[in-house]
Parts: C-alpha cells; structure tokens; sequence
C-alpha cells in the first residue's frame, strides 16, 4: 500500500448516478448537475443531496421546500455537463440549452423530458442544511419515460471524468 492524497478520497466514494436537480424560484426556474446524492430509505423513499450555498439552486429548494431530481443517461452527457459548467444566475438554462420540460404533478420545479425518470421531492429535513448543504428529500411522485427503454447512467469520478453503468450482473441476495 501507498499513501493516497485526501483530496483524491471523494473520487473513489462518489455515489450513485450524476443527476439533475431542477428547482422553481421566486425570478425563474433553474437546474442544476448533482452527484452528490444516496438513498436513505426505500418505502416512502427518501433521499439525501447536498446542495451548496454557493448554488444558485440552494436558495430556491430551501425556501419552497421542493425539487425534482431528474435520472439522465448516457445519451445526454453533453447536455449534463454543460448544465454543470454554468450559473443559473447568469443564463436561463433552459432556454440556452433548449431542455424540454413537462408540468410536475405535486411541486413547481418542472420534470425534464430527455431524462429517463423524474423524482417529485419535498423537503423533509433541514437539520444539516446549515453545517454540510445537506438536504433529505422524500419522493412523492416518480415518473419513467416511456420512450426510453434501458436506463445507463453517467457517474463522476472527478477532474471531468465520468463512467458509464457497465454489465449488469445478476446474483441471488437478501438484500433489496
């Protein structure tokens, strides 16, 4: 074994797929990229992300208390990562990137198209908000997109770099 940087520690940890967080204020929508997110529970689901201060999104979900998460895949990692590289608070993301959007059901922030599923959130916890960004989100509606049929993630390993979802192995397990 050798010593491994501590900056370096997040890049083999990162969770689940890189998402989509869209969010409704009180000047315009917006959406932003997100990879740091985990499930915390199944039935209600429920969900965890840290959001930054320094995001414009951040002052949108704490005061309405409500987002969507949208699951993009592979097909739009272009369309992701320039939704990463800039500010809400200087271009209209949706306008600028032409994103197709849908009327959510249940919150204001709007589902996204292109994207394979779209998680209605509400806030349920705020307790890390102000010490680690860190918001827990529950699912109140979740959506497929019925025109895209094999769900192949995108995840960020850092420094610009992503992994698509590869085979999928299936062994017997008792867990969920």
């Amino acid at each position: 074994m050798i010593p491994l940087n501590l900056s370096e520690v997040y890049k083999l940890i990162e969770p689940g797929p890189v998402v989509l967080l869209t969010t409704h204020g009180r000047k315009k929508d917006n959406v932003m990229t997100m990879s740091w997110h985990l499930m915390m529970d199944f039935e209600p689901p429920t969900i965890g992300c840290v959001v930054s201060t320094g995001d414009y999104s951040y002052e949108a979900l704490l005061s309405t208390g409500e987002c969507v998460i949208a699951v993009p895949t592979v097909e739009i990692t272009e369309l992701v990562t320039k939704i990463g590289n800039s500010s809400g608070r200087e271009i209209n993301k949706f306008k600028v990137f032409n994103i197709q959007t849908t009327p959510s059901e249940n919150v204001k922030a709007p589902l996204i198209n292109d994207c394979y599923a779209n998680l209605e959130c509400k806030v349920i916890d705020t307790s890390m908000v102000g010490k680690y960004g860190f918001f827990v989100l529950e699912v109140k509606k979740a959506w497929k997109n019925e025109d895209i049929d094999e769900l192949v993630t995108i995840h960020h390993r850092g420094d610009g770099e992503f992994s698509v979802d590869g085979e999928i192995i299936k062994l017997q397990s008792k867990m969920r």
